[in-house]
């Protein structure tokens, strides 16, 4: 029974950026992790240990946001390098990441990144 995991609208504060200033001064930035796995020992089972507990994945973003990026694609693919190596069972694993209010010279509400990986 294939079926998804989805942690929805995860916000940091960080120091990721292009220029320099964006390091130093840091912003918000917001995070959707999607998986795709086979969900049928835990609905059979009622345990924990049959699916992939969110919290370690929530753990697992909490950490590589704290490490600076230039990229936002390189954040993504270091998240997903991370839950893969956690999780090497996973059949997908998609990553949205914002920036709030980016630094663009004008209104923008946020930048987005996705990415999306299959095994």
């Amino acid at each position: 029974m294939l079926g998804r995991i989805a942690l929805e609208g995860m916000e940091f504060f960080a120091f990721h950026g292009y220029y320099d200033e964006e390091q130093k001064i840091g912003n918000k930035y917001g995070v959707d992790l999607f998986i795709r796995t086979d969900l049928q020992a835990a609905a059979q089972t009622d345990e924990l240990p049959k699916t992939v507990n969110y919290e370690i994945l929530y753990k697992l973003v909490h950490e590589e946001m704290k490490i600076p990026a230039r990229l936002l694609e390189h954040l993504g693919h270091r998240i997903i390098d991370r839950v893969y190596q956690k999780f090497p069972h996973l059949k997908q694993v998609k990553v949205n990441i914002y920036k709030f209010n980016p630094p663009l010279g004008g209104i923008c509400h946020k930048a987005k990144v996705t990415l999306k990986e299959k095994r």
